[in-house]
């Protein structure tokens, strides 16, 4: 899973070119998903969930990336940041992103996808329980999406792996309630708000690992490592990187298309190079998830009025 914490709100820049924009779409697209299938591949290759795949994959680029801007003169976060950042990074790397990688230990790549589908759903909720209220249009996707998500969880492969069903459950929700959590918080600058919460999730899912007893491998396969560099480099910073740069240059919701472009892209992954199958009941599901999703952006795109405003929300807006 791959997505920024609630980025602060930005202008758009009118200068960025068609292909520029069409470069940086098809890496958000490409590259984020793709990166359920590398999750899997790395694991196959020797690699542990916790202390590679997930938390040592995550520690480096958090690393890397903090070097890099700090030397490109970037304030690092203050003092008073590094709370809400460990909690960010907490809920949103250490359970979002390190649920998903344990989760595909015993679940295909393409349906892990498809179940984080839901996180824009769960966005919506949260954002109505804490006061922002969806329009309908908004509304009407949230109750389309959680059909999906029901007949996903209810009937599928899915269900036959008890732990890889909870975990992805968990993980979207982790994601989301901490990405509408963020919102109105101090936070530094988007890279190095990311540096940082990639630092803290990779520190605390190193120590789980070390503490269930996983140990780095004596000779991973070339495959399974060249998939981890993958991950490190393109799927958390050059994915990650790109998907900045829309939030800067576009409209949000096309920046955020991801959301309903990136499971059917892992799902043909798996099935192409993963020899992946997936069922009527499988597809369907996504099919209503990806309906909810798209209801979601749509509604949100056009501005569409919302049930109930209170002043205070309107002067917030």
């Amino acid at each position: 899973m791959a997505a920024p914490s609630a980025a602060s709100p930005r202008s758009v820049s009118p200068t960025a070119s068609t292909l520029a924009v069409a470069i940086a779409l098809a890496a958000v697209y490409l590259i984020w998903g793709s990166t359920y299938l590398g999750i899997r591949f790395a694991l196959e290759g020797g690699w542990p969930a916790l202390l590679g795949v997930s938390g040592g994959r995550m520690l480096f680029a958090g690393m890397l990336l903090y070097a890099v801007l700090r030397l490109r003169g970037v304030a690092p976060p203050t003092r008073a940041q590094w709370p809400t950042l460990a909690v960010l990074g907490a809920l949103m790397m250490f359970v979002g992103n390190g649920a998903v990688v344990v989760a595909e230990k015993t679940v295909s790549s393409g349906l892990a996808a498809i179940a984080i589908a839901s996180m824009p759903l769960w966005m919506g909720l949260f954002g109505a329980m804490a006061g922002r209220h969806p329009s309908r249009g908004e509304w009407l996707g949230i109750a389309i999406g959680f059909a999906g998500v029901l007949w996903l969880n209810a009937g599928s492969s899915l269900s036959a792996q008890p732990l890889g069903l909870v975990l992805l459950l968990i993980a979207p929700i982790a994601w989301a309630f901490g990405s509408v959590w963020s919102r109105g918080r101090d936070l530094p600058s988007p890279f190095m708000a990311a540096a940082a919460q990639m630092l803290v999730g990779g520190v605390l899912l190193v120590a789980l690992g070390l503490i269930t007893g996983e140990r780095l491998p004596t000779a991973p396969t070339a495959h399974g490592t060249a998939w981890l560099a993958y991950l490190a480099i393109f799927g958390s910073i050059v994915g990650f990187g790109a998907y900045l740069w829309l939030l800067d240059h576009v409209r949000p919701a096309l920046a955020s298309s991801y959301a309903y472009v990136n499971p059917p892209i892992a799902v043909l992954l798996g099935a192409w190079l993963g020899g992946e199958r997936f069922g009527l009941h499988d597809l369907g599901a996504l099919a209503l998830i990806l309906c909810g999703v798209i209801a979601i952006a749509r509604a949100k795109s056009r501005g569409d009025a919302p049930v109930a405003v209170t002043p205070r929300e309107a002067n917030d807006a």
